[in-house]
């Protein structure tokens, strides 16, 4: 696939992006996530195999699951949360719902929803779960399954203010543009691991949340 093939791509329809999606997602926990010694894909398919490898490596493991909201507005759009700047993880960053995955938890799916209610008061009933993209890696030992799903664009929020600060929308055709798509480098353990980040206005995406995006990008878009 190239990036030149998305143009047309970033015409779909809502009705034709979620068939779609339905079509090339499916609700098998990706390889990884319950196996430490399988390595995952990763959302940059040029990554240093050796930077992947010392990720994959990170212990303990960190089970989590977050939800990836498309609203189904006449130009869909991806719901974010600002997180609060005093939690111990990731505080103040830019998210999707989501977090741990609890025992009581009966699948990443079943997580995503939870914590979806539970940060946003985002409620089961206007969802409509799709499947599942690639499991992603963080240097912080995170296997994140991200749950891609359908949400009804007649919703009230409320915030659990413990931990999220705001939410807002950014539309998907911004976040699916290979333009929009940067790539930064920073140092870790002595490799050098690159991220993507894709800045809106004042909003800075990037890190986790950006990649992704990214994946849901080569998981959709791709012909």
């Amino acid at each position: 696939m190239t990036d030149s093939a998305l143009p047309n791509n970033r015409l779909l329809t809502a009705s034709d992006f979620f068939s779609r999606a339905r079509d090339r997602l499916t609700f098998d926990v990706p390889a990884g996530f319950a196996d430490p010694k399988v390595i995952p894909p990763h959302d940059q398919p040029d990554a240093d195999p050796a930077v992947i490898a010392a990720i994959a490596a990170v212990r303990p493991i960190r089970p989590a699951a977050v939800l990836v909201p498309i609203i189904e507005r006449e130009q869909l759009s991806v719901l974010f949360t600002q997180r609060t700047a005093h939690l111990k993880d990731h505080a103040g960053q830019i998210s999707f719902p989501g977090g741990k995955i609890d025992p009581t938890d009966a699948s990443p799916m079943a997580a995503a929803l939870r914590e979806a209610e539970e940060e946003i008061g985002l409620g089961a009933g206007i969802i409509e779960p799709i499947g599942y993209l690639d499991l992603y890696l963080t240097t912080f030992g995170f296997r994140i399954v991200p749950l891609v799903a359908r949400v009804a664009p007649d919703f009230a929020l409320t915030l659990n203010r413990n931990e999220v600060d705001d939410t807002f929308e950014v539309p998907l055709a911004f976040l699916m543009a290979p333009e929009n798509h940067q790539r930064h480098s920073r140092d870790w353990n002595g490799l050098t691991r690159h991220f993507y980040a894709m800045p809106f206005g004042e909003r800075y995406i990037w890190g986790a949340t950006a990649g992704i995006l990214r994946n849901l990008y080569e998981r959709l878009y791709a012909e």
